[in-house]
């Protein structure tokens, strides 16, 4: 958990599980086709691995995927593997342990590292690894990180700092551009080669390869190259309110909708009209605080 104050959300305030899946089942429904369970951080949740075998089991969905902070990863990566999931996102800012514990707030990275580690060894494809990079605290770490493509199957994936909520690192003086980010990678290594991305369900990075590596980079630039016309996200918190963009604060109540008794077709329409609603586009400058007051830990990544 970052570093600031919050406070847990009592049971009956967070959606079940059973409302979590009619949730899905509605949105399966309407043509969504990829649920990812994120967090906060998903592992600490009891009973996790059952709701990700029923996941599986909706007609429509054809992935289901997690991402997650790695600590517990070691412990649930076989039975995680069991349900089907393949495709899993492990944040790792710091191959430093030192600097690993004073960004997250916790000296766990030889956890993390055994847990991505266990994720190769069972097979997980594909394996992205969320970097988040900071000017003066992560930066130069920069080329240690992609290299990482160059001896594992893994995507690394570099993100730009943005600021959400209370995050005490945040500050213009620390936002590195994913173009700089991507010509300090190429003057280590050499040009990089696009990759096409040919999923429907793709996300917002694009996609490179270094010479002869078995894995890849990809760059996720929210702040300096917007991707707000192409964005096909939505995210579901844990006490069911449903946000049509992750930089802004304006959110539907799903839970109200699922406790008011509407069925499975009435969800299907009530989730239409409110992603018509979704931004085309958000105004910001990129030295601007967002209009986002959540942190990312409390809206899911």
């Amino acid at each position: 958990m970052p570093r600031i104050n919050f406070s847990w959300l009592p049971h009956d305030k967070i959606l079940t599980y059973e409302e979590i899946l009619k949730v899905c089942r509605a949105f399966a429904a309407i043509g969504i086709t990829k649920v990812r369970l994120t967090g906060g951080e998903p592992l600490v949740r009891r009973d996790l691995i059952n709701l990700a075998e029923r996941l599986t089991e909706i007609d429509g969905l054809e992935k289901i995927c997690i991402t997650t902070n790695g600590v517990l990863l070691e412990k649930y990566a076989d039975a995680l593997f069991k349900t089907g999931i393949r495709h899993i996102n492990i944040s790792l800012d710091s191959m430093n342990p030192e600097r690993f514990a004073y960004i997250t707030g916790f000296n766990l990275f030889e956890r993390v590292w055994r847990g991505i580690k266990k994720a190769l060894e069972k097979g997980f494809s594909p394996i992205k690894i969320n970097s988040v990079i900071m000017k003066g605290i992560n930066d130069h770490e920069i080329t240690a990180l992609a290299g990482l493509s160059l001896q594992y199957p893994i995507q690394i994936r570099f993100i730009e700092f943005m600021p959400f909520g209370h995050d005490i690192l945040w500050s213009p003086a620390r936002f590195i551009s994913c173009d700089k980010i991507r010509d300090q990678i190429e003057q280590a290594f050499g040009k990089l080669r696009p990759l096409p991305n040919k999923s429907k369900s793709a996300g917002p990075a694009s996609i490179y390869s270094l010479d002869k590596g078995p894995g890849s980079v990809g760059f996720i630039g929210a702040l300096s190259h917007r991707f707000c016309k192409r964005c096909n996200r939505l995210r579901l918190t844990a006490e069911g309110r449903l946000r049509l963009c992750l930089f802004s604060d304006e959110e539907v109540n799903v839970k109200k909708a699922l406790r008011q008794g509407q069925n499975e077709e009435d969800l299907g329409l009530f989730f239409h009209r409110a992603i018509l609603k979704k931004p085309k586009e958000l105004k910001f400058s990129n030295k601007e605080k967002l209009p986002c007051t959540r942190s990312m830990s409390s809206i899911g990544g």
